[in-house]
């Protein structure tokens, strides 16, 4: 028996399930591109969730910042509750879009979270806008 297939693969009904769920939580970040390069952001907000300082070094064109530690009722008062967040952070080895997720869905709002965070979407030539486009580090 190969590695590969030592564990069994899903039945394609459990397969469509777990695969519909996973992308449920998560955003793809060429999707996301397209849909602002087309202005096509009825719908969805862009939430990074690093600090101010990481807000201003780099982000995504349009994107709110909102650090996860400042989540609450009083921070989100204000927000579209028809609107889908998709949280953000630095990567996929950081948990502030997570956090700020797991927050934003604890008080009714409907989440997403970016998938690889900022470090992907620039890994994929996506624009960023900021004072020090260089050298971005994690402040979560």
């Amino acid at each position: 028996m190969t590695n590969t297939l030592r564990h069994p693969a899903a039945d394609p009904a459990e397969a469509v399930a777990f695969f519909a769920a996973e992308l449920a939580f998560e955003a793809d970040p060429d999707d996301v591109a397209r849909d602002l390069e087309a202005g096509d952001t009825a719908g969805f907000r862009l939430v990074e969730t690093r600090s101010r300082e990481a807000f201003e070094r780099a982000r995504i064109p349009g994107a709110v910042n909102l650090p996860h530690w400042e989540v609450d009722a009083a921070t989100t008062a204000d927000w579209d509750r028809d609107l889908v967040y998709v949280c953000y952070c630095e990567s996929s080895a950081c948990n502030a879009a997570t956090k700020g997720a797991l927050k934003l869905s604890a008080l009714g709002f409907r989440v997403k979270r970016l998938a690889g965070g900022i470090t992907t979407w620039r890994a994929a030539g996506h624009p960023v806008e900021g004072t020090g486009l260089h050298g971005v580090t994690c402040d979560c």
